[in-house]
């Protein structure tokens, strides 16, 4: 289907940017941020963003280049992305669970410019890890990082010099890594004048950011989406789930993730809703929000709810502030659906469904959604989007009948970076994106999953792709071969489980190559078990029978 890209005149709606101008205009003294001892309104967040692209121009960051945040949820990680795209550049979200050669591997393939980290995040030096993968390659001599010798600056997003002075690092490899207040002094080097300009020459269709999906073949692809398209799904995804201007959302999905950043930060920007970003989940920080800074919306997957119920001291915190929690990523039981409302107070609980290229989102159950639909469906296709159930042959079949996933319209991703063959294996001529995942529809247009038709299981809401596991696996030099799946687990919905086949001689153990898997992945990414086993069952023609695998755990 074919969409109308706005007019420059609907200013709102064109770009990112230009969306933030305007809340700064119309919703100059509503809370944007708050983030501990950081408040922020609009017209300040406004301002800080304004600096920020600012001090990216002046490091040298040109219209189209790739920037990379990788670091936890906070204030400067939305001032960063908004300063990003108002310089012109792409926004490039990292996972925060990546290691070194994970995140090394999206620098590269995107050719970042520029890197936004936490020098310190959970005891793991960032900086440290990702110059220790990709040493090697390139001119040792040349920017920040060795081996990545597109990258030209460094930004670490430390506390404040008055905070915490002796933590900050100082300016290295002749000023290549700055500490953030440093970096934001270089805003006086380009006016203002500059940043309108670059704002203005943006465009609907141009490219807002680029986020990694897991890989299905090994290697993580970088889903490309415009500001237009973000702008429109998380102005349908608010419609549909009713948040309203001036909610006060906890931010706990993560924001290098599409149900973090895009019906996260953006939702809250075209809302003009306060977000409180979390570092990372904890239940008492959590508890303590909600009740301080009386939270209305509080998104998170099924386990954030599982575990703040099992909390002992959920009880003793006033949640009665929160009127909507949205849920998705896997099936929701409807003993969970009631505990929410029952126990929690929440007034409305809705389910989503989505991927990264889909900007996150294709079906949403809307809040006057029944319990039974809102634990078995995941809603219906967002206003001005399709979502089809085809066969085999790609014939589309009628309600009730289960088939592959398909999605056509402004959700749909631009396409893979700089992949081509990989973007005409998922989006066909006729514009359908193909999910790879299988379902029916009723005849109300309710979507049910049922299956994946790739390997692809969700440990807690992140989804996981075995081939990308395998591959990092078999970096060890004592491993021969691996094949990993998904399996059921009560807290976290699946885990992975992976046989793995050693080298003759070998004397690995298992917790010797769960130590190896927890210096090289993400953390859930990492096999829950590892069999060392003889062999992997296969067919006549050689292929591992993985469903063989399912039954022999």
């Amino acid at each position: 289907m074919t969409d109308d890209v706005p007019s420059a005149a609907n200013f709102a709606l064109t770009t990112i940017p230009a969306c933030l101008r305007t809340a700064v205009v119309d919703a100059a003294d509503i809370e944007a941020v708050v983030d501990g001892r950081t408040r922020l309104t609009f017209a300040e967040l406004g301002a800080l963003v304004d600096d920020f692209a600012r001090a990216a121009v002046a490091r040298g960051v040109c219209p189209g280049d790739r920037v990379a945040i990788w670091a936890p949820n906070s204030a400067r990680w939305i001032v960063a992305a908004f300063g990003i795209m108002a310089a012109g550049g792409v926004l490039v979200p990292v996972n925060t669970r990546f290691r070194g050669e994970e995140a090394c591997y999206a620098l590269r393939k995107v050719r970042a410019s520029m890197l936004v980290l936490q020098q310190n995040f959970l005891g793991v030096d960032y900086l440290g890890m990702v110059r220790g993968a990709a040493g090697g390659a390139g001119d040792p001599t040349v920017g920040p990082v060795p081996g990545l010798e597109h990258l030209h600056t460094v930004v670490t997003l430390d506390r404040s010099s008055d905070e915490a002075a002796a933590d900050a690092p100082a300016a290295d490899d002749g000023e290549a890594v700055l500490p953030y207040d440093t970096f934001l002094a270089l805003a006086k080097e380009v006016s203002l004048s500059e940043i309108d300009r670059r704002i203005a020459a943006l465009g609907p269709t141009d490219i807002a950011d680029i986020l990694f999906t897991s890989g299905t073949t090994g290697f993580p692809k970088g889903a490309m989406v415009t500001h237009y398209s973000n702008l429109r799904v998380d102005e349908a995804w608010s419609d549909m789930v009713g948040l309203r201007r001036g909610d006060r959302y906890l931010g706990i999905n993560p924001f290098f993730h599409s149900f973090g950043y895009r019906a996260g930060v953006l939702a809250c920007l075209i809302r003009r809703a306060t977000m409180l970003p979390q570092a990372t989940f904890d239940v008492a920080g959590a508890l303590a929000l909600i009740q301080d800074e009386r939270i209305t919306v509080f998104p998170g997957a099924p386990t954030v709810y599982t575990t703040i119920l099992d909390h002992p001291d959920f009880a003793d915190h006033d949640l009665s502030s929160v009127r909507l929690a949205v849920t998705g990523a896997t099936v929701v039981p409807v003993k969970l659906l009631q505990r929410m409302r029952a126990d929690l107070g929440f007034e409305v609980v809705i389910t989503a469904y989505g991927l990264t290229e889909t900007c996150g989102t294709v079906t949403v159950c809307p809040p006057d959604t029944d319990e039974h639909r809102l634990s078995t469906s995941c809603g219906k296709a967002i206003p001005g989007t399709e979502v089809a159930i085809v066969d085999v042959a790609g014939n589309t079949l009628p309600p009730g009948e289960s088939g592959e996933i398909l999605a056509r319209g402004y959700n749909v991703m631009a396409g893979y970076f700089e992949d081509p063959e990989a973007t005409a294996e998922v989006i066909d001529a006729q514009g359908w994106m193909h999910t790879g995942d299988i379902g029916w529809m009723d005849a109300d247009g309710y979507l049910r999953i049922t299956d994946r038709k790739k390997d692809m299981f969700v440990v807690g809401g992140f989804n996981v792709y075995p081939a990308e596991v395998e591959r990092l696996i078999l970096d060890h030099p004592a491993v021969v071969e691996v094949a990993v799946v998904g399996m059921p687990d009560e807290r976290l919905g699946e885990v992975g489980h992976a046989f793995v086949v050693v080298r003759p001689g070998s004397e690995l153990t298992a917790d010797e190559l769960r130590e190896f898997c927890r210096g090289h992945m993400a953390n859930y990414k990492v096999p829950r078990v590892l069999a060392l086993v003889t062999g992997l069952p296969r067919n006549a023609s050689g292929k591992v029978q993985k469903f063989r695998l399912h039954t022999d755990v």
